[in-house]
């Protein structure tokens, strides 16, 4: 069944789940409270650990990253207005966590916006996105080109040095917004200027050897884990890539968007953004009211569903194969050429 032909039960799906758009300002406060309190104290515990000599306590640099990366996805979630449901609770509240995820709030609330309203779009690709190629835009580039590709989705590359470059370099600067207004640059500024007063003050307090040796890493596994997740979110092989008049966004949100279906715990750290199906069709959602809707409908669970084991081969499928309507691997493009 085609996007068009399938259109009318995703627009009914928009209408269910506009249901479950209102949230709950004591669970938004709880649910922020048990992330950021637990970072601070994983943090400072590490600090301890190495302050008395106790360099296994930089272990506990693991269970912070896994809270800062939980710290994004409720800045996220503000991003979509979907936390406190109040437009300047949400944005000052994302922009604050936006200083400890070294991730300029509105200059990211701008991107993930056009990354929402054209994900599977294959006229409109470029930004919030991760660059896929169809097979027959592959076989067009040059040599140089092929390589460069292939580099940028590597894993080595996607999941170790780009998530560095992103987090510590990129979102240092605006890229990409430059025609967007004032906004942005001041979000972006004014972030640098928090994450260096923060920064500041940590060395003062700790020392710069500590400083780099706790906070660093956490950063650079939280972030890792980030783009890992965005990854095998639209990076599946039974994914949705289409052009107008046949993309529309309800099929290609729900089609397009898989459901990384985790174990409890790590469904509780990522705050359920597995559930990206549910999450692209309706983006107001909170987070903690995703599971209501699974619950409800059990047979929007079996949609894009992949599990850990799957999600792994999921590196590999790195071309758009329009024919076939998949993501395929390098290697099978080239036996089918």
């Amino acid at each position: 069944m085609t996007a068009g032909q399938d259109a009318g039960a995703e627009k009914a799906w928009l209408k269910i789940l506009s249901n479950y758009r209102k949230p709950n300002t004591g669970r938004s406060l709880y649910e922020l409270a048990v992330t950021l309190i637990p970072f601070i104290l994983l943090w400072a515990a590490a600090w301890i650990a190495i302050h008395f000599g106790y360099w296994l306590g930089l272990i506990l640099v693991v269970p912070a990253a896994g809270f800062l990366l939980r710290l994004f996805m409720l800045q996220h979630d503000c991003g979509h207005g979907s936390f406190f449901g109040r437009r300047q609770w949400d944005d000052w509240t994302g922009r604050a966590i936006g200083i400890l995820t070294l991730t300029p709030y509105d200059y990211w609330r701008r991107a993930h916006a056009e990354h929402h309203a054209s994900a599977g779009n294959l006229d409109e690709r470029g930004v919030g996105d991760i660059t896929t190629l169809t097979v027959e835009e592959y076989r067009a580039l040059t040599g140089r080109g092929k390589l460069a590709y292939r580099l940028y989705r590597h894993p080595l590359v996607m999941f170790g040095i780009g998530p560095a470059y992103l987090f510590l370099f990129k979102q240092r600067l605006p890229f990409g917004m430059m025609r967007s207004g004032v906004l942005p640059w001041l979000s972006t500024m004014a972030t640098n200027a928090g994450i260096a007063a923060l920064a500041v003050l940590l060395i003062w307090a700790v020392g710069i050897v500590p400083f780099l040796l706790i906070h660093l890493p956490i950063v650079l596994l939280a972030g890792s884990a980030g783009v890992w997740l965005f990854y095998v979110q639209h990076q599946f092989e039974d994914t949705h890539w289409s052009k107008p008049p046949e993309w529309t966004f309800p099929y290609s949100a729900m089609h397009g968007a898989s459901h990384y279906d985790l174990p409890r715990p790590l469904r509780w750290i990522t705050a359920n953004i597995g559930m990206h199906h549910v999450h692209h069709l309706s983006s107001r959602v909170p987070f903690y009211r995703l599971p209501e809707v699974l619950r409800d409908y059990p047979e929007l669970a079996k949609l894009g569903r992949i599990n850990i084991r799957d999600s792994l081969s999921c590196v590999k499928l790195i071309l758009w194969d329009e024919t076939a309507q998949r993501l395929i691997s390098l290697r099978e493009a080239k036996v089918r050429a």
